[in-house]
């Protein structure tokens, strides 16, 4: 048996890294997926390549009300309702000090990393009430629990989905929903290679190239490495299962030691 047999859940943020590792793990414990992403084509490929019966896709933009209650009243159409919903979509934004820093890319971070989110609370919880519970998996990071140069816009915007994930908890706790996140360090993703160009363009030294960038960052981390989607989809098959049956308003680190402290400068 499945970890997630009979299980429904949705999946935003679905085309990308953590969201199709998710999907793929998610489909091979049971469960029946429906992954959200604005790319359509990007979906259909993922949803191709996870294979088989369990998983379909639907194209939305997660910041507009009306498409987030339709890709939800999909889910309910398509396989009967609504038990795990893995809000994992988010955007990066760009590389600047806040005196910089551009407003339409802070209000965007903004609309897709905290918005999106509320969306999805505001139509999920209550088609997981009808079903007796479910379990919602906010996709945060290292940097809601600390401060980042140069990245305040996602910096504000994963410490507001803790708060926001609090209050889901709390809210949703008389209906058996339970609200919990899940706190990456740098996964190696699309966004992350974003971050390394973004550094890379930034920087003064010409000794300073992709690669080295890309070292420096992984020697932050007490693992010395970074992080792969599937370990980060680990975490939220635990959280989504009924094996964290007792875990609701929590903040689950997926960060390599990195929340621990600082790495000593020799094994750096």
């Amino acid at each position: 048996m499945g970890r997630l047999d009979d299980k429904v859940a949705i999946i935003t943020g679905g085309a990308g890294g953590i969201g199709r590792a998710a999907g793929r793990l998610f489909v091979e414990e049971g469960a029946k997926v429906l992954l959200v992403d604005r790319d359509e084509t990007a979906l259909r490929e993922v949803a191709q390549a996870i294979g088989g019966d369990s998983v379909s896709y639907a194209a939305a933009d997660v910041t507009q009300p009306e498409q987030v209650e339709r890709f939800v009243r999909t889910a309910v159409e398509r396989y009967g309702g609504v038990d795990v919903f893995l809000a994992n979509a988010g955007i990066e934004g760009v590389l600047e000090r806040i005196p910089e820093y551009p407003i339409e890319v802070f209000d965007q971070v903004i609309a897709v990393n905290v918005r999106a989110v509320w969306l999805g609370l505001k139509y999920v919880m209550p088609e997981m009430q009808r079903r007796g519970g479910g379990s919602i998996v906010i996709t945060s990071s290292t940097a809601g629990i600390q401060g980042s140069v140069g990245l305040s816009a996602y910096t504000t915007s994963k410490h507001a989905v803790i708060g926001m994930m609090r209050s889901a908890a709390l809210e949703g706790a008389s209906n058996n929903i339970r609200v919990n996140t899940v706190n990456p360090a740098p996964i190696n993703t699309r966004m992350i290679a974003s971050l390394e160009e973004m550094i890379y363009e930034r920087a003064s030294s010409a000794e300073l190239t992709r690669e080295r960038v890309r070292q420096i960052m992984a020697a932050n981390i007490p693992l010395q490495r970074y992080g792969q989607p599937e370990e980060v989809a680990r975490v939220m098959l635990f959280l989504a299962s009924d094996d964290s049956s007792f875990c609701t308003g929590g903040v689950y680190m997926a960060d390599g030691g990195t929340s621990a402290g600082r790495v000593p400068p020799e094994r750096r």
